[in-house]
C-alpha cells in the first residue's frame, strides 16, 4: 500500500493502489506555501478566528531527488519545501522559516463523495462544503436562517453553523476507497467545494500527510481504527436496559424506583448533579468541584452499593476545569496545576456566571493529580461505574502551558488529553472496559482512550441542524473514523427561547435510541420547563417498551461489541458500508445499518406517522412489525406510528428469530 511517485512530462504524479492523489504541474501546482497572522478570539467556547494572510506562493517547479520532490516558486529560486515519499505517508519539511500556511491540493472526481471531517452534524457527504477543524461548541441551532441561532447569536454570541463540532478530526474517507489523514492539531480546513481537486488548507507545516487504501470500505474502516484506536467492548452491566439520567437530588432514587415499577428496564441511574447545583440564566448548571455533594444526596455512598446489589451502576459527571469558589481550585492553585495567563496568574475562563481555572494536563504532575486524586479517589473509589466526561474544547489560545506548547497547537489535542487521563483512572483500578466514561469533545487519538461518545447538546426538537436527526449523521460520521460507540441524550438538551419537548419528541427519540449502543436520558439544561420520561404515563409506557427493545437485541449488539473491539466497525454504520455497489446509499444520512443485519429510519421530523426510506440492492428486507418482505433497491413508505419506527432485517440473517421476536 505504499505511495508511487512517478515523474511525467510536466512534473509528477503520486498515486496509492493505482488511485492518483497528486498531480502537478508548472501550470498546476498541487502544492501552495505563505504566510498568515491569525486572530483567535474565544467567548464560551465558542471562536472567532481570522487570518490575515500576507503571502499564497504557488510551489511551482519540482526537483526530484529519490524518493523528496523539492518544491520551489521557480527554477532559479531556493527550495520552500521538501516532501519525501516514506510508505504510505508524504513527510513534509519547511525549507523556509518564514512559512506558517500550506495548502495542498488532491485529485477529485467529479462523481467522488468524501465522509468523515470527525464528527460532523449536518452534512455526511462533505462533497460540496468548506469545514474549518476547530474544536468548539457547536451552537444553538446551527443554521444561521432560524430565528433560534438569531436569537442564539444576539444575545450571547452562541448561535451555531454548520461546520461547527465538539469533534474535528482532519482525516476523510474517499469513495474511491482511500482516506487521507493530516498529522497535525492545528487549525486546518476542508474544502471539498471544486470539482477536480480536494484542497487542504493548515496553519503550519504539518509532519504529515497519511493515506489508506483497501478494495472495500470495510476493510479501509479496519485500517483507520487500527490507526487511530479501539475501544473494549460495552460493558455486561449495560445489556439490562437504559441508563436513566436525573438531577432530582435525593429524590432521584424515588423516581427511579417509580420507572422500574413502570417497566423501564434500567441498567444505570446517572446523576450530574452528585457534586450539587448551580442555579444560572442559562439552566440548572452544577457545581464544578468534584466529589459527592451529601448534602444534596444524603448517605450516596450506600445508596451506590444498595444499587449495586440491584443489578444498577450509579453514574456522575466531572469535567477538566475547576470553579474558582471550590476546594480543589484552591489545592490546584497551590500547587501550579492550572494553566497560566500571559502574565503567569492563574487563567480564568468564563462559563456564564462562574469562573474556572483549567487543570494543565500537559504536566505530567497535574495530569496524574486529577487522575488519581480526583476521578481515582472521589469517583471510582467512592462507587462511580461511570461518568460523563465533559468539555474539553475550552482552551483558549493566549494562555501558557507547563509543556511551552503553542496553545494554538494544544487546542485541538486537549480532549485527547483528557480522555487520556479519564482512561488512566480507570486502568489505574483494572477496571478498563467495565468502567466507562464518555466524552462529547475528541481529536485525532481520542480513539484509543474513550470508550463511548456523546452527540453533544442538541436542541430539545426535531430541526434539520441541531435536533435528533443531526445524531445519526454524528454517529455515522465518527464511526469511520474508529469511534466504535455513539449515542445521544434522548430528547435532546438545550431548551432557550421557549423552545421545549414535546411528548412526540421524546417518544421519537427513544425510538431510535433503543437501537444505538447505548440509551441514555437526559432531563436537559431546563428540567423544570420541560417534560421529563416519567412526566406523562403515556411517554413513560413507551420508554418502558423501548427499553425492552434494547434487552431483546443485547445479544445481537454482544456480537456488534466484540467486532467493533476486534475489527473497530461501528455498531452504526452507513448503507454504503455493506453495500457499497449500490451508489444510491453514498449520500443517505437520516438512515444507518445497526450492524450488518438491521436497517434503521427513523421517524425524524414532527407529526409523520410515514417514513419514506431507500432499501439498499442485492437482498430482500424484512419490516420488523408486519413481517412483510421488500426486494433491495426501490424507494418505499412504510407506516410509522409511535412506538414502531421503521426498522426491517436482511433476509436471511442468521439472526432473524430474534429480530422477528420483536413482533410478539
Amino acid at each position: 500500500m505504499n505511495l508511487k511517485l512517478e515523474t511525467t512530462p510536466s512534473g509528477f504524479a503520486v498515486s496509492i493502489s493505482g488511485r492518483p492523489i497528486l498531480a502537478h504541474s508548472a501550470a498546476t501546482p498541487c502544492f501552495f506555501v505563505g504566510q498568515g497572522n491569525d486572530t483567535i478570539k474565544m467567548h464560551r467556547g465558542r471562536f472567532a478566528i481570522e487570518d490575515r494572510l500576507a503571502e499564497r506562493c504557488p510551489l511551482a517547479y519540482a526537483a526530484i531527488d529519490g524518493n523528496t520532490i523539492l518544491l520551489s516558486a521557480a527554477k532559479e529560486q531556493p527550495p520552500r519545501l521538501a516532501v519525501t515519499l516514506e510508505g504510505n505517508a508524504l513527510r513534509l519539511r519547511s525549507l523556509d522559516p518564514t512559512v506558517n500556511r500550506l495548502w495542498l491540493r488532491i485529485v477529485a472526481d467529479l462523481d467522488e463523495h468524501v465522509w468523515g471531517g470527525g464528527e460532523q452534524f449536518s452534512y455526511f457527504d462533505l462533497r460540496g462544503r468548506r469545514f474549518p477543524l476547530w474544536s468548539s461548541e457547536p451552537g444553538v441551532g446551527r443554521d444561521k436562517t432560524t430565528e433560534i441561532t438569531f436569537k442564539a447569536d444576539a444575545t450571547g454570541h452562541a448561535g451555531g453553523d454548520y461546520y461547527h463540532t465538539n469533534y474535528p478530526q482532519p482525516t476523510y474517507i474517499s469513495s474511491a476507497r482511500y482516506a487521507l489523514h493530516v498529522e497535525t492539531s492545528a487549525y486546518s480546513v476542508f474544502d471539498f467545494r471544486e470539482p477536480s481537486f480536494h484542497e487542504i488548507e493548515v496553519w503550519v507545516i504539518p509532519e504529515s500527510i497519511e493515506l489508506f487504501a483497501a478494495p472495500t470500505f470495510v476493510a479501509l474502516v479496519e485500517m483507520l481504527s487500527a490507526r487511530f484506536g479501539r475501544q473494549p467492548p460495552l460493558p455486561e452491566w449495560i445489556y439490562s436496559g437504559a441508563i436513566v439520567g436525573l438531577k432530582d437530588g435525593a429524590n432521584s432514587f424515588a423516581r427511579l424506583a417509580a420507572m422500574r415499577a413502570a417497566g423501564v428496564k434500567v441498567s444505570g441511574l446517572w446523576c450530574e448533579d452528585w457534586v450539587g447545583i448551580r442555579p444560572t440564566a442559562f439552566g440548572a448548571r452544577l457545581f464544578w468541584d468534584w466529589k459527592a455533594n451529601e448534602t444534596r444526596y444524603p448517605g450516596l455512598r450506600q445508596r451506590i452499593a444498595e444499587l449495586n446489589d440491584q443489578g444498577i451502576r450509579f453514574l456522575g459527571y466531572v469535567n477538566p476545569y475547576l470553579a474558582n469558589d471550590g476546594v480543589l481550585f484552591e489545592e490546584a492553585e497551590r500547587a501550579g496545576y492550572l494553566v497560566k495567563d500571559a502574565s503567569g496568574r492563574t487563567a480564568l475562563i468564563d462559563f456564564g456566571e462562574f469562573h474556572c481555572g483549567t487543570v494543565d494536563f500537559t504536566n505530567p504532575d497535574a495530569a496524574a493529580w486529577f487522575s488519581e486524586d480526583i476521578i481515582g479517589k472521589q469517583m471510582l473509589d467512592y462507587g462511580l461505574s461511570g461518568w460523563m466526561a465533559d468539555f474539553g474544547e475550552y482552551l483558549p489560545v493566549d494562555v501558557r502551558l507547563a509543556s511551552g506548547v503553542d496553545a494554538r497547537l494544544a487546542h485541538n489535542l486537549w480532549p485527547v488529553l483528557w480522555a487520556e487521563v479519564n482512561a488512566k483512572a480507570v486502568a489505574s483500578r483494572g477496571r478498563t472496559g467495565e468502567a466507562v466514561f464518555f466524552m462529547r469533545s475528541g481529536f485525532t487519538g481520542a480513539q484509543k482512550h474513550c470508550p463511548w461518545l456523546w452527540a453533544g447538546d442538541q436542541s430539545v426538537d426535531f430541526s434539520r441542524h441541531d435536533g435528533l436527526v443531526t445524531v445519526i449523521c454524528a454517529a455515522l460520521s465518527s464511526g469511520l473514523l474508529g469511534n466504535a460507540f455513539h449515542h445521544s441524550d434522548i430528547g435532546g438538551y438545550t431548551s432557550l427561547f421557549g423552545n421545549v419537548r414535546t411528548p412526540e419528541l421524546l417518544m421519537r427519540w427513544s425510538e431510535m435510541a433503543a437501537f444505538t449502543p447505548v440509551m441514555r436520558s437526559h432531563e436537559g439544561n431546563r428540567p423544570r420547563d420541560n417534560l421529563q420520561l416519567d412526566g406523562d404515563p403515556v411517554v413513560l409506557a413507551h420508554f418502558a417498551r423501548m427499553t425492552a427493545i434494547y434487552v431483546h437485541l443485547s445479544p445481537y449488539l454482544r456480537t456488534l461489541s466484540q467486532e467493533a473491539a476486534k475489527r473497530g466497525l461501528p455498531v452504526q454504520r452507513p448503507l454504503f458500508l455493506h453495500h457499497e455497489d449500490d451508489l444510491r446509499t453514498y449520500g443517505i444520512q437520516d438512515c444507518y445499518l445497526y450492524g450488518r443485519d438491521l436497517l434503521v429510519a427513523p421517524v425524524w421530523q414532527a407529526s409523520q406517522n410515514q417514513r419514506s426510506l431507500y432499501l439498499p440492492a442485492g437482498i430482500d428486507w424484512i419490516h420488523v412489525w408486519t413481517g412483510q418482505s421488500f426486494a433491495g433497491g426501490q424507494e418505499i413508505s412504510v407506516a410509522a406510528p409511535l412506538g414502531q419506527p421503521a426498522v426491517f432485517y436482511r433476509a436471511g440473517s442468521e439472526f432473524e428469530a430474534l429480530f422477528a421476536g420483536l413482533r410478539a
